[in-house]
This record gives C-alpha cells, structure tokens and sequence, in this order.
C-alpha cells in the first residue's frame, strides 16, 4: 500500500502520540506499506514551528529518514490540482495534499473529516 501521511499523523507517529489512530499506526507499521510525506507537511511544520506554534523534532529531515519515509516534492502540476480544488477544505496544505494524493494514487491518511468532500481515496481510520 502507498500511502500520503497528513501532517498531523505525520507529527502523531513521530511524537508517538496516543491520539494517532490504530489503524493509521499499523499501516504505517507495516513493512509492505510505501509511506510518503509531501514537501507540503515540511513546509506547514516548518512555517508553525518558526510561528512557535509547533514543537516537532530538530531535524525532521533525519526524522524522516530513520522512520524509512520517502518524501513527495510539489510540482507545478501537483499546484494546479491543488489549486482547481473545490473550495471545501480552506488550509492550502491539505488542499495540496489532497491535490498529491488524487494525482500519486496514494491513499491519503488524514483524521481530518473535510478530506472525505473530495474524490481522494483515504485510508479508513475507523
């Protein structure tokens, strides 16, 4: 499975927070599943940390990489997908995420409940 990880799941694993969900943990667990994390979660991560709203690890680039995640960079299609979005969800990171989702075919794993307006498979967390 290939599967795109939301920022805040991203941060959940990374924390080994008790509020990532089971089935979220055990796909990204899963030595067959392809984790990916978009440019994107750098970027927000990076920008709330800087903003002191964020506490995330040092170098998150390490932190990726001990963890056997690939990371997914933005292209100029993947900014007109996000872009051509219909207005459900505002935050311009989970619209690019939804847009790097639907374009990648990956299964996008989100606790955020506005990712199920868009035609974007998720990974169901229930």
């Amino acid at each position: 499975m290939r599967i795109l990880l939301d920022t805040h799941i991203l941060l959940w694993w990374l924390g080994d927070d008790p509020a990532l969900p089971a089935p979220a943990a055990s796909a990204i667990a899963d030595a067959e599943s392809e984790v990916i994390v978009s440019a994107a979660s750098a970027w927000e991560i990076t920008v709330k940390k800087a903003a002191g709203r964020l506490e995330t690890p040092d170098d998150l680039i390490d932190a990726l990489a001990e963890n056997r995640f690939d990371t997914l960079s933005i292209t100029a299609g993947h900014a007109i997908g996000a872009g051509q979005l219909p207005a459900y969800h505002s935050d311009p990171f989970d619209r690019m995420l939804i847009a790097q989702a639907r374009m990648e075919g990956l299964a996008l794993v989100s606790a955020d409940r506005r990712f199920a307006d868009y035609d974007v498979e998720l990974l169901p967390l229930d």
